[in-house]
């Protein structure tokens, strides 16, 4: 049991490798098939245990960034900043156990290849909404840069996930049995993707009018400092020297938070330069917490995490936001037990609405996604069916020099490809970039330093085959898919039943 247990954790903390900003993409096709062959002749019990390890490693290395904002940004301790990253890690483990318990006990006996895609397919979409989501290390963000990324269009990155998976058991397949039936399957899985995908059209969506003439500041603020009163004015003098100069342009975008105060509180300093953008026939757009009166909220206030067009004053507030970190699940609920406990307030509030309208930016309307809200497939893809550009806001200071920013990226650009529209990416120190409809970079900032960007945007419309259809279809086919195997093997068993029968009657 040792050895299966030791492989399974090596498996797992091996995929990572296979997302930003390593790309050895080619490991997300070995080490599913390598859990999948550790299953192999294992009790229930043990089945579990090395889908717990592999998950353990899967988190443990893909998700270690949590470490950084505990440890560095949340003022913890090494030693309990590890523990709390170790608990948050094996926790969401838990999801693999669940996995392979489900596949282990139900249908390892039949059909277990495709059972198994099947399910680590509904896993990852279960994950995608359970607790509010974590929709992160998806397989199919393995095939980004790959030949494979256009089929982004047709099922997003939940149809480049099945590829992978269908890919990776298909080889798996191959090790068990080196058949001509096993060599013609795993020839299928890897030629028809890349076939179709080779066919789908370059383009879904058309121009909806002339490129944007964008400028983003990267103004590289530290998080230590941000909110400390004493370094307002500083920021402020940043964001105002760095953005006179650019004035002029037709949109000028500052990062998520940019301004670390309620906007009244510094409209005055800033309404020079916003006037004269709009002299100029400019927007200029900021990260910027909003005080909105609510006299259903127990606090009669709510303060949301938003963006704001200051010059054209249209805004959108953050509709997810991290549980624990920028709010507190069922907080209005439970305020009183919250008190008792000494749970703090946290800084935001959900919109009390979630329908909202689009950022009027000009002549233009722009989706719009703040953090990791660009994480969720479903939400841009709602919010992007009529829009002809995504911004999205970022500050991944929080997570440092560590890897999260280069998935977090690697993200946004697979919504860039299954919305079939440019995307602008502000962050405070990277990654700051514009991305085209097929997920290229065109220009990105240095990290890690004060930067401008500059650069065209080609607004288009249209919808691409995933705007149209969503995820539905392959989620109602998985669930299609293991109702049929279940079926089937009722049949097959109840058909052996009545054999025995009828044998011990002939006897």
């Amino acid at each position: 049991m040792l050895l299966p247990a030791i492989l399974a954790l090596i498996a797992g903390a091996s995929t990572t490798l296979a997302f930003a900003p390593f790309n050895f993409s080619v490991l997300a096709l070995i080490t599913p098939a390598a859990l999948f062959l550790l299953l192999k002749r294992q009790s229930l019990k043990r089945a579990c245990w090395i889908g717990w390890l592999f998950g353990l490693g899967f988190f443990g290395t893909g998700v270690s960034w949590v470490y950084v904002s505990i440890n560095t940004y949340g003022d913890t301790p090494a030693i309990p900043a590890a523990l709390l990253t170790a608990s948050f890690c094996a926790a969401l483990a838990v999801l693999f156990l669940l996995q392979i318990w489900l596949y282990q006990k139900y249908f390892s006996k039949d059909f277990p290849a495709i059972a198994f895609a099947v399910i680590w397919l509904l896993f990852e979409w279960l994950r995608s909404w359970l607790f509010t989501g974590f929709p992160w290390l998806y397989l199919g963000y393995s095939t980004l840069d790959t030949p494979l990324s256009p089929l982004a269009a047709i099922g997003g990155v939940w149809l480049l996930s099945a590829v992978v998976i269908s890919v990776s058991l298909a080889l798996a397949s191959l090790i068990h049995n080196r058949g001509r039936k096993q060599w013609l399957v795993a020839f299928s899985a890897i030629a028809l993707p890349l076939l179709v995908s080779f066919s789908l059209p370059q383009h879904w969506t058309t121009k909806s009018g002339e490129p944007i003439d964008v400028a983003i500041v990267q103004p590289d603020i530290d998080q230590l400092i941000k909110w400390n009163p004493l370094h307002l004015e500083s920021i402020l003098n940043r964001y105002y020297s760095s953005t006179e100069k650019l004035l002029g342009k037709k949109v000028i975008i500052w990062p998520e938070t940019a301004i670390p105060s309620l906007y009244p509180k510094v409209e005055p300093y800033f309404a020079p330069l916003v006037a004269q953008q709009q002299r100029l026939g400019g927007s200029l757009i900021s990260g910027i917490p909003m005080k909105v009166n609510d006299p259903e909220h127990p606090l009669g206030r709510r303060i949301h995490n938003s963006i704001l067009n200051l010059t054209e004053n249209t805004s959108y507030h953050k509709q997810r936001l991290v549980p624990f970190g920028e709010y507190v699940p069922w907080q209005d609920q439970f305020r009183d037990l919250f008190n008792f406990l000494n749970i703090p307030d946290m800084t935001f509030s959900l919109p009390k609405n979630p329908q909202q309208p689009l950022l009027q930016v000009g002549n233009y309307q722009y989706s719009t996604a703040i953090c990791y809200e660009i994480a969720y497939p479903e939400l841009v893809r709602e919010y992007s069916k009529n829009a002809d550009v995504i911004l999205t806001l970022s500050n991944d200071t929080w997570f440092s020099h560590s890897i999260g920013p280069d998935q977090h990226f690697q993200m946004a650009r697979m919504r860039a490809i299954e919305n079939g529209r440019w995307l602008i990416r502000s962050a405070n120190n990277g990654i700051t970039a514009i991305v085209n409809a097929q997920g290229k970079v065109v220009v990105v900032a240095p990290r890690y330093t004060q930067a401008v960007l500059e650069g065209k945007v080609q607004p288009l419309q249209g919808l691409t085959p995933y705007q149209r259809l969503g995820h539905w279809p392959l989620i109602i086919f998985y669930f299609a898919a293991l109702g049929i195997i279940l079926a089937m093997r009722q049949r097959i068993f109840g058909f052996s039943k009545r054999y025995k029968v009828q044998l011990k009657r002939q006897h």
